[in-house]
């Protein structure tokens, strides 16, 4: 059965932070008073983005959702700055924070997308971005253009659940209007992409931007950017 549409992962995908999370980190910390080393607020902020709980809120009434995904990201961010964010600055900082991620200059598209999800687009496949990401997902496609490439968005926050869970992967191919057999999803993680993907029955592709893991599934085919994902497509045409 052809491929009817493609989903892709968003951040490490699509997109990725303009600077190190650290440095970006520091340089607003010390607007705010608080002195703190890159290089350390970047170890400690991966550490405690890995050891959250899933970026995924079931059952919370959809006026208190903003609430729930700026408090969980509060929570990496004490995390992160340690004995620092007991400064009276700490919450000021965190606000700052939380808005410069929300805009477009925070992040960079990889140079290939735009041109790829149109290519794919030509191919009559529909496209969807499914993420484990809070609301400001959406503004964010818009702000770096490329809102209008896609036909949907399905990101964990809303949807209450996160990958790898399956049930991510079939709203978003609900939401297109396909059978996940029908659908190719692509992500930069194995556990978190892959794995999720295939057990919703979706096809799947790794993209190793940073280096091909040791392992890799069998049958599960390895891009190193999404300029070759177009003939992976092909091979399931």
């Amino acid at each position: 059965m052809p491929l009817a549409a493609v989903t892709l992962d968003a951040g490490g995908t699509l997109f990725d932070v303009a600077e190190p999370v650290g440095s970006t980190y520091a340089r607003i910390a010390a607007r705010h008073g608080i002195t703190v080393e890159p290089a350390r607020l970047d170890t400690a902020f991966g550490d405690a983005f890995r050891a959250a709980p899933p970026l995924a809120f079931p059952g919370a009434s959809p006026t208190r959702l903003a609430d729930h995904e700026r408090a969980w990201w509060y929570a990496i961010a004490r995390h992160a700055f340690g004995d620092a964010a007991a400064a009276p600055g700490f919450d000021a900082c965190f606000a700052d924070l939380f808005a410069h991620y929300a805009r477009g200059g925070a992040w960079r598209v990889f140079p290939e997308v735009p041109a790829v999800l149109a290519e794919l687009r030509t191919r009559g496949l529909a496209l969807a971005v499914v993420s484990n990401f809070d609301q400001r997902l959406v503004g964010l496609l818009a702000e770096l253009g490329l809102a209008p490439l896609v036909d949907a968005v399905v990101y964990s926050g809303r949807a209450g659940t996160a990958k790898p869970d399956p049930r991510i992967f079939r709203d978003a191919v609900a939401a297109l209007g396909v059978a996940p057999e029908r659908a190719l999803h692509a992500g930069d993680t194995l556990s978190v992409d892959v794995e999720g993907a295939r057990a919703a029955n979706l096809h799947a592709a790794l993209v190793a931007r940073r280096g091909v893991p040791a392992v890799v599934p069998t049958g599960v085919p390895v891009v190193r950017t999404l300029r070759e994902l177009p003939a992976v497509v092909g091979t399931l045409a």
